[in-house]
């Protein structure tokens, strides 16, 4: 039996409609697992329900995480936000922490996973933090944006190797503040955190780069995906 994925759908405000990006799909299928698109509600006992068909959630991009996840007013920078999403995957990450199961935070999913835990996150790079790097890369995205050093003894160390590697980039919000549960496993060049996880979980773990655009030319980006499903599996 392949395990089954649970994705937070993404939702389009001027369509009020749910979509998926076929890569976060395409991905977890070539690394033998099941992917499904979980229906954005509220409702709690209609999220218990959807968590307990899951052997793992895996967090997407999309909207900016709303400033009231970490206790902050919102900037004249900040994106959209969308609360129906941000209550969402706070009442399925305290499910999923609370009984280890593997959770993965890509892009929007490592903001939402460190404010959640208490961390903070900066709004808006371009008028935040002070960089030549480039983190809102143009297409394709499947190429190298900038480089990420990998933090020694950490899982994504266990699952990459130690060093740095290449990731490709696009965001305009990030970690600024690490939540006192997330260590932190890789940092781009410029300082930026670029991966966490969180501590004491099986596997918990956000990247800020994106697998599911690169997938196809990366085998770092299988890697990854593939040790998720892996951990979902037992």
């Amino acid at each position: 039996m392949r395990p089954v994925i649970g994705l937070i759908p993404l939702y389009d405000d001027e369509k009020e409609s749910y979509w998926m990006l076929p890569g976060y799909m395409k991905v977890l299928e070539e690394c033998n697992a099941l992917p499904i698109m979980l229906p954005l509600t509220t409702d709690q006992a209609e999220l218990k329900e959807a968590y307990a068909l899951c052997d793992g959630l895996l967090l997407t991009g999309g909207h900016d995480v709303g400033p009231y996840v970490y206790g902050k007013e919102t900037s004249e920078k900040c994106g959209i936000s969308c609360k129906d999403r941000d209550t969402m995957e706070s009442i399925l990450l305290d499910m999923a922490l609370s009984d280890d199961k593997p959770v993965f935070g890509i892009c929007r999913g490592i903001q939402f996973m460190n404010a959640y835990l208490g961390g903070d996150l900066y709004q808006d790079l371009p008028t935040e933090y002070e960089s030549t790097v480039e983190h809102h890369m143009e297409p394709p995205y499947d190429v190298a944006a900038h480089k990420v050093r990998i933090v020694e003894n950490t899982i994504l160390s266990e699952i990459l190797g130690e060093g740095t590697i290449e990731v490709n980039s696009y965001h305009h919000q990030a970690v600024k503040s690490p939540a006192k549960r997330a260590e932190v496993m890789a940092v781009s060049e410029d300082g930026l955190v670029e991966a966490i996880s969180v501590k004491g979980q099986k596997f918990a773990v956000g990247v800020q780069w994106h697998p599911e655009f690169s997938y196809q030319v990366n085998e770092n980006s299988v890697k990854l995906v593939q040790a998720f499903v892996d951990a979902c599996k037992n």
